[in-house]
């Protein structure tokens, strides 16, 4: 139903998407997705099957939604609540969430994360954290590229792209850039 679907952008079957709905361009909206009037994807964003994004969702540029994976946008949810406001969701450019993990709405996951299927995600994570478990709890951390870091001496190098990494503090790591 919405009109700003974003050029090269695919939709399949069973998919339903409301009129104030934005999509970015060469997204991959798999089938038996809804998404809500106030939701907001970015750019090459891929949302698996059986996902529901709410009121309130913000999935920025080259985002991945596993399967069946959960969002919230209410806190403390009851029926025909008059006074319902949706609580906002941000995930950042490049984060990517397993498949049947729960996203407890008013959180923002940073860029770059890694989410493990099946995970609830009940605050919010910096970017290139690895979380896993219930609740989720930094495991590790992540490569731009999605592959799982070895820290040694406070410095990665990713096994599978090259990218070099240094260890600010136990909350953040940065991308060393190439010479």
């Amino acid at each position: 139903q919405s009109a700003e679907i974003g050029e090269r952008s695919t939709i399949w079957q069973h998919v339903v998407v409301l009129p104030g709905a934005r999509i970015g361009r060469g997204c991959n909206i798999c089938a038996h997705v809804f998404i809500d009037n106030d939701v907001v994807v970015g750019d090459r964003v891929t949302v698996k099957s059986g996902v529901q994004l709410w009121d309130g969702v913000t999935l920025e540029n080259d985002v991945f939604i596993g399967p069946n994976a959960t969002f919230t946008n209410d806190k403390f949810p009851r029926s025909r609540n008059p006074e319902f406001q949706a609580v906002n969701t941000f995930i950042r450019s490049g984060a990517s969430i397993g498949a049947n993990a729960t996203i407890v709405c008013g959180n923002t996951l940073g860029e770059h994360c890694l989410i493990g299927a099946g995970s609830v995600v009940t605050k919010d994570v910096l970017s290139h954290m690895l979380m896993y478990g219930n609740p989720a709890r930094h495991r590790g951390w992540a490569c731009r590229c999605g592959v799982r870091l070895a820290f040694d001496a406070s410095q990665a190098v990713c096994v599978e792209c090259g990218a070099r990494y240094r260890q600010e503090s136990e909350t953040q790591i940065e991308l060393i850039p190439a010479s």
